[in-house]
């Protein structure tokens, strides 16, 4: 076992789920400011440059806690995985959530990023070769409608459907790819090395796209809106994912997943205090019936009697230094 593998723990403490309960919930409390923060810096800075330069900055922190605490490099194959972890949480959510909040309200989007946590779910038993009951896929299904559903409503129709809707549908896709394959990497690596080496593997990428947006768009922005393009680099770019990759390393994954269901309800109050966004019946609606067919659906998974033993016996494979060592050579 690798010293810096600080998100394995004893298998035991996957049945209970609580410490990963815990870090996840920190993790979700950081993530439910990255919405209204990221509209407050977008009214200033161009959402190519937000997108971008919050990575390169938690980039630059990542490289130095790396250097500082000497961590040995990811070994074949994470390399690849490294790479879809950067493409969804380090590049496609960023970027995506940039140029929707130009024009979409924060609460809006924090229904819409509701649905996330399904699918994540989805994304996670997939990829885990997990068989979930045929009552999983129809109430995620039904939370797909939901979502598309609702935002098509807001938008006066199907045929209102607006641009900024699907920047943030695909916001929700990449952010669980990124999410379930970090949750998985991180039992290998560890969780704060998991999303430092992500940043680093796409930095070359978002410093080009940084360096660009500079020049097409200097950026000239309000001390609150450099505060706000702070916060995301530092905190919704770095420092939540140790506390989430933690907690979705301790697992059950798909447990764990169930806490990011607060995330829109907090969003969706900060939004309505930091931003004075009005709050609707319509999106206290939408957000109940999004986050009510999430649950539902993760919940159902949760349900089924096997699940809880393949996730303890996963548990004890992962926490065994011999099993590791194995998949992790053969990568």
């Amino acid at each position: 076992m690798r010293a810096q593998s600080s998100a394995i723990v004893p298998a035991g403490s996957l049945l209970p789920g609580r410490a990963g309960l815990l870090w996840g919930l920190v993790g979700v409390v950081a993530f439910s400011f990255t919405v209204p923060f990221t509209r407050v810096a977008v009214g200033g800075l161009s959402p190519l440059f937000v997108g971008s330069a919050r990575a390169v900055a938690a980039a630059v922190l990542a490289a130095l806690v790396l250097a500082v605490t000497r961590q040995v490099l990811p070994r074949g194959g994470q390399w690849v995985r490294l790479a879809v972890v950067a493409g969804g949480v380090v590049v496609g959510f960023p970027f995506l959530t940039s140029f929707a909040l130009e024009s979409a309200p924060a609460s809006h989007a924090a229904v819409v990023v509701g649905l996330l946590p399904a699918v994540t779910a989805v994304v996670a038993a997939l990829r885990t070769g997990e068989r979930p009951s045929r009552s999983f896929w129809v109430f995620a299904a039904l939370g797909a409608l939901a979502a598309t559903g609702f935002v098509a409503l807001q938008g006066g129709g199907l045929g209102g459907l607006h641009r900024a809707d699907l920047l943030l549908l695909g916001a929700v896709v990449a952010a669980a790819v990124g999410y379930a394959e970090g949750g998985l990497l991180a039992r290998e690596l560890g969780s704060w090395q998991t999303i430092s080496w992500a940043l680093l593997v796409a930095a070359p990428a978002t410093l080009v796209v940084a360096a660009w947006s500079i020049v097409q768009q200097p950026p000239q922005a309000s001390a609150v809106q450099w505060a706000a393009f702070a916060y995301l680099a530092a905190v919704s770019m770095f420092l939540g994912f140790f506390a989430w990759y933690r907690g979705l390393a301790i697992g059950p994954m798909a447990q764990v997943s169930q806490v990011q269901l607060v995330q829109p309800v907090l969003t969706i109050g900060w939004a309505a205090l930091l931003l004075r966004e009005p709050v609707t019946w319509a999106t206290v609606l939408g957000g109940l019936v999004v986050v009510g067919a999430a649950a539902q659906a993760v919940r159902t998974r949760l349900g089924r009697g096997r699940a809880p033993q393949r996730a303890a016996r996963a548990g004890a494979s992962e926490a065994s230094p011999a099993t590791r060592a194995t998949p992790a050579a053969n990568q």
